[in-house]
């Protein structure tokens, strides 16, 4: 499995202004039940102004808030899963939400990671980092793993070649019992 570049990933750091349109949106559909607008718009742009994201070798951070500050790190290791979805007016401006699940007590996701347009790119980061794969910078060890493997395979193969019985009914090596 080819992992993302890890220098894409940790340049993330803000999410993206489309993120804002959408909240507008979303006040703005609020409006059509009363004067919801204001109550609802001025929260969610001091969210946006002060969303801020961190990729490192441990795992990912999120923080927002001006009077009450808010922080989740999750080490990948805790990673239990992670879903991804666009909502309609998400789509059309080129968003999504990405939802990472723990194994915690609650149902819910622990961190939603929002206002992204590169979100297939986080998500296949976070897959791999999920599973183990470490990446360094400009090195994939999935790439050097994968060398070991067809190394091992070529191998194998080879062994395979020398311990098969030969055409002529006399065995090439007499000691390996057949099959």
């Amino acid at each position: 499995m080819l992992t993302p570049p890890l220098y894409a990933v940790r340049e993330i750091t803000r999410a993206d202004p489309q993120l804002l349109w959408l909240y507008v949106i979303r006040s703005l559909l609020l409006c059509l039940l009363g004067p919801w607008f204001i109550v609802t718009l001025v929260p969610w742009y001091f969210k946006y102004r002060t969303l801020r994201y961190s990729f490192d070798d441990e795992g990912v951070g999120m923080s927002w808030g001006m009077l009450w500050r808010r922080e989740i790190y999750l080490t990948y290791a805790r990673i239990q899963d992670i879903h991804l979805s666009r909502g309609l007016f998400e789509r059309w401006l080129g968003l999504a939400t990405i939802a990472v699940q723990t194994a915690s007590s609650g149902s819910g996701a622990e961190m939603q990671i929002v206002g992204l347009t590169d979100f297939d790119l986080i998500r296949d980061f976070l897959y791999s980092r999920m599973r183990g794969v470490e990446v360094t910078e400009g090195i994939d060890t999935a790439d050097s793993t994968l060398s070991v493997l067809e190394e091992l395979l070529t191998e194998v193969q080879r062994l395979r070649v020398q311990l098969s019985p030969s055409d002529d009914g006399v065995d090439a090596n007499p000691s390996v019992p057949k099959r």
